[in-house]
């Protein structure tokens, strides 16, 4: 085996910031989508499946880009890049075309289109880090990505606060202050990718592996053949952490879709139908949304520190209590300001749950499949999103009332769920892994 050259901090940044453009977008599906679906006249409880885009496209698209991309390899564009070119193209296209929806259905597909295109893009993201770090740098590979997440994320939220005021009135159906975040976010999806692309170089394949690779034959069902084999071969670590990723990701939907029609009515005492009032309170979330994940990029690195020292489950399930605390704590609110601290909590457990769960798993992946169980891991988030935005809907008007408050209630206490899994997961041991 070749060993991996150490990477100088500034060369991960730079591998790591294409990352900041898919998040970006991920910001604004997370914040905008839904108070676009409220603009274009969805109903509370439709919201859940107008967003099944996301997941579906997860469990369809990336296991198969991490097939695909581990039989890949070009002299000229590498084995991972390719990929993640074009995901980002895709990305910002449908970015672009976003605010010119003029019916619920439009948006949901472009929002489909949209998913893909990210998608495409992030699987790859997860599996270069392992390609091109060592056991002690993946740590700081890993937790970058956290990084680039919450500045992404950040930016994109704080789009959503600040061309509000800019840009005042509606274009078409849909306030104007939406095209100008869309089309920033196209802008970033493209130029972060294209940065990173020009900055690294991949690890080429040994003659052995390339050989290999030249020998196999190439087929449409290859890459599905390939999903199902590892998936057989599943180190236990990962079902483990599937029924973690169950209840986490579930609530993490469940605020996302949730979270401003919250902060409308515990604030405000508003719902969608008082436009400018609920506009006002999409902005104001998009601000709180913005603090977390500003929180996210400023303790990403300090949990790499404490996952070293205390063990990489017991710091997710740290984090994850806190995320909890304050999504219990957040629909009580009536004072916005205090909406700052109670999403805090959120902050540090997402920071954990982008990079710290890669760490207890990545020792126990063979290294020549390490794109198609990244693209597993990712099938592990979008199957409970999935069941997510088929049952919630009904969850939530026969036992939630149809109030968004108790959506994130109930969030909180999937976390509390969650939390407790993790501390059940056990990984095997390796020289320089965390576990």
């Amino acid at each position: 085996m070749i060993k991996k050259p150490k990477l100088t901090f500034w060369q991960i940044l730079n591998m790591n910031v294409g990352f900041f453009g898919i998040q970006y977008s991920f910001g604004l599906q997370q914040s905008a989508v839904t108070p676009i679906y409220d603009f274009l006249g969805a109903s509370a409880d439709q919201i859940p499946i107008l967003h099944l885009a996301g997941p579906v496209t997860g469990l369809l698209v990336q296991p198969i880009i991490g097939a695909m991309s581990d039989k890949t390899w070009s002299p000229k564009f590498g084995r991972r890049k390719p990929f993640f070119l074009v995901g980002a193209i895709l990305c910002s296209l449908a970015l672009l075309a976003f605010p010119y929806s003029s019916s619920l259905w439009m948006a949901a597909g472009l929002l489909w289109i949209l998913d893909i295109g990210n998608n495409t893009a992030m699987e790859p993201y997860r599996a270069l880090i392992a390609d091109k770090l060592d056991d002690d740098q993946q740590p700081l590979g890993f937790q970058m990505q956290s990084f680039f997440t919450g500045l992404g994320q950040v930016l994109a939220n704080f789009s959503l606060f600040i061309f509000p005021l800019i840009f005042v009135g509606f274009t078409g159906s849909l306030p104007t202050w939406v095209y100008a975040s869309f089309f920033l976010g196209a802008i970033c999806s493209i130029a972060s990718i294209l940065w990173s692309m020009s900055k690294t170089k991949e690890i080429p394949p040994t003659e052995e592996e390339l050989k290999k690779l030249k020998s196999e034959k190439r087929s449409v069902i290859k890459p599905l053949v390939e999903i199902f084999s590892a998936l057989k071969d599943m180190p236990k670590v990962m079902w483990q952490l599937a029924l973690v990723y169950l209840f986490q990701w579930y609530a993490l939907f469940c605020y996302w879709q949730n979270s401003s029609k919250s902060v409308a009515l515990s604030v405000w005492n508003a719902t969608p139908e008082n436009t400018e009032v609920y506009s006002e309170a999409v902005s104001w979330t998009a601000l709180v949304n913005g603090w977390y994940n500003i929180v996210t990029f400023l303790v990403a690195f300090a949990l790499v520190g404490f996952a070293r020292k205390y063990s990489a489950k017991w710091v997710h399930a740290t984090c994850l209590i806190l995320a909890a605390i304050g999504f219990l704590v957040f629909p009580t609110i009536e004072n916005k300001n205090l909406l700052f601290f109670a999403i805090t909590g959120f902050g540090i457990g997402w920071a954990s749950m982008m990079g710290i769960p890669y760490l207890m798993v990545v020792a126990n992946i063979p290294k020549e499949r390490y794109g198609v169980y990244m693209g597993i891991i990712n099938m592990m988030i979008v199957i409970p999103m999935i069941i997510q935005t088929v049952s919630f809907g009904y969850i939530l008007k026969n036992f939630l009332n149809n109030d968004p408050r108790n959506a994130i209630t109930f969030a909180g206490v999937l976390l509390i769920i969650a939390a407790i899994c993790t501390l059940f997961i056990k990984a095997n041991h390796k020289p320089h892994s965390i576990s």
